[in-house]
């Protein structure tokens, strides 16, 4: 018998950057001049059908009036599209019009942009780099930063993908003036839920200031507070990702009310946004939280006066069966030894960890089903 070792230890730094403001698109361009002009040939630039109506010539024209030579790739927007099928669409589209090594995509829109263009990015030609351009506050505020991108399966949401990190961060707060209520909404429970987790001071930030964004049923948007909720977003976030980029155990805590919030989406064919969809998980599994005597009462109505207060819902569906969110939550990504796993709340802005070291518990599904049906 003969054994060979290959030895491939390297250290990578995947370091970037993340810029915040408005009307970022001459920044953005003097930035691929700067960083890209000797390696790249071709920018793709990525989007979404709702977002090419309101962006996607204007911010393609942009590019090639400077002469970078680029190409605008739609697929259409919404969660469900996320999918296998539409990832082998674009890379068709793109190896037709010429794109190879030496190519470039810009994931222009919100959270499903970003995880199917930076997907597509990790996997074409073994990997090229990809920048995502944000233009929605859960993009901003979760998908465009932190490396994870996926599809979906009719089994479950991002169940197939990569850890597979940008080369800069783009949050452009002008493109919010587009966003509807509920679309900003869906942002906010991203946020709420990084308060949750991590940072108590930003959840009084949010009690004070986040009611205050909207005006009757419309955007009162203040950008002061917008760029804030921005930065807090992004610091909780990275400093999470920088502690274990690939998920083994703290990066976990991000999954905060996803579990049951992903097993919603899917079990409602995706008609509740991503953002109302957590918002219903994270108050499910705060209550859980205070069964098992992690979290106090107080702080589950301090939660639900939160999400509340913004428009977001806080209670099941009636016509979701508790059965099949459970059969749903099965297909996490954090279900071991046929046991469902949940991060769990030990007060807000802390999380809680067992004795062994362990950010995700094993829990009975009769106690889930307790909090679904309360």
């Amino acid at each position: 018998m003969t054994k060979l070792r290959v030895q491939l230890k390297k250290t990578v730094d995947e370091s970037y950057d993340i810029i915040i403001g408005r009307k970022l698109t001459e920044t953005l361009i003097r930035d691929i001049h700067t960083n890209f002009a000797d390696r790249i040939y071709k920018v793709a630039v990525l989007t979404d059908s709702n977002v090419e109506a309101l962006y996607g010539r204007e911010f393609l024209w942009a590019l090639q009036n400077v002469g970078i030579h680029c190409d605008l790739f739609t697929f259409p927007s919404g969660e469900k599209n996320k999918s296998r099928e539409i990832k082998i669409r674009v890379e068709d589209e793109m190896i037709a019009s010429g794109y190879g090594r030496d190519s470039l995509i810009i994931a222009l829109g919100g959270g499903m942009v970003s995880d199917l263009s930076g997907f597509i990015a990790s996997t074409f030609c073994r990997g090229i780099p990809y920048i995502n351009y944000s233009t929605t506050l859960l993009s901003a505020a979760d998908a465009a930063i932190g490396g994870k991108t996926a599809v979906n399966t009719p089994a479950a949401t991002n169940l197939i993908g990569s850890f597979y990190q940008p080369s800069t961060v783009y949050a452009d707060l002008e493109t919010w003036n587009t966003l509807s209520v509920r679309e900003f909404r869906s942002g906010l429970a991203e946020t709420i839920i990084h308060a949750c987790l991590g940072d108590f001071q930003f959840f009084e930030y949010l009690e004070l200031h986040a009611p205050t964004l909207f005006d009757s049923n419309s955007l009162c948007l203040q950008w002061d507070i917008c760029e804030y909720i921005v930065r807090q977003n992004c610091e909780i976030k990275y400093k999470v990702v920088m502690k274990d980029e690939k998920e083994d155990n703290y990066r976990k805590v991000l999954n905060l009310g996803h579990t049951i919030g992903r097993a919603l989406e899917a079990s409602a064919e995706y008609k509740y946004l991503h953002g109302e969809a957590v918002a219903i998980g994270l108050v499910a599994e705060a209550r859980l939280a205070n069964h098992l005597g992690f979290l106090k009462s107080e702080d589950v109505e301090r939660i639900i006066r939160l999400l509340g207060s913004v428009g977001l819902p806080t209670e099941c569906p009636k016509d979701i069966d508790p059965q099949l969110l459970i059969r749903k939550m099965y297909t996490d990504k954090k279900t071991r030894n046929g046991n469902i796993n949940l991060v769990l709340m030990n007060g807000i802005g802390e999380m809680r960890k067992s004795s062994g070291g362990s950010y995700a518990f094993p829990v009975d599904e009769q106690k889930i089903l307790s909090v679904l049906c309360s």
